[in-house]
């Protein structure tokens, strides 16, 4: 039972720093274009 005094704070830390960088990511627009990267090598020059 004493586990969980420390694994409850743990996740709460690893959850939040995940929704952190899902928002820093989201307010860089690192999500704004995600076709073009894998189509451009397929373009010639």
């Amino acid at each position: 039972m004493s586990i969980l005094y420390l694994l409850v704070p743990l996740a709460l830390i690893l959850a939040a720093s995940a929704v952190a960088a899902f928002v820093w990511a989201t307010r860089n627009q690192q999500f704004d274009d995600v076709d073009s990267p894998a189509v451009r090598i397929l373009d010639e020059d």
